[in-house]
């Protein structure tokens, strides 16, 4: 049983984490968080443990890891035997699509600015119908 000193309710568990109480119950309801204990009114109590493993979770997540990748790099994170080989590997396949991401962010960037220049110098001060922007929003797209 956990210690009740250091038992946190469910949203001391979200205010102490940055991840919302619907989010953690989601978590416990996939197994990515394990089931809370309930007190003798029913309610979920975390333990600093708890709080540990919720914000690895966050960690994970904010890096883009998919939720199998943060379960597999859980499991990895408990793990005795191998190297950190696998962990390594998680780490270079999400840095490849943060790049192929960027690679489109900064496509889209360009594109935006093209936007931008074209009203600057094709409509802007005139009737919003006649925008230029409009009519390449409405162009095929290009790829």
């Amino acid at each position: 049983m956990r210690d009740q000193r250091r038992a946190l309710t469910i949203g001391a568990l979200a205010t102490a984490t940055g991840v919302s109480a619907p989010t953690i119950r989601y978590y416990e309801e996939i197994g990515l968080l394990p089931v809370a204990e309930r007190s003798a009114a029913g309610r979920r109590s975390y333990s600093r443990v708890d709080v540990e493993r919720l914000r690895f979770i966050r960690r994970s997540r904010d890096f883009g890891f998919s939720i199998d990748e943060v379960r597999r790099l859980s499991g990895l994170s408990v793990s005795t035997d191998g190297d950190c080989s696998a962990v390594r590997d998680l780490a270079s396949a999400q840095l490849a699509t943060v790049r192929e991401r960027l690679a489109e962010l900064r496509g889209l960037e360009q594109s935006l600015m093209g936007f931008v220049g074209l009203c600057d110098t094709a409509c802007a001060g005139g009737p919003v119908r006649d925008c230029a922007v409009f009519e390449d929003l409405g162009a095929p797209a290009s790829r």
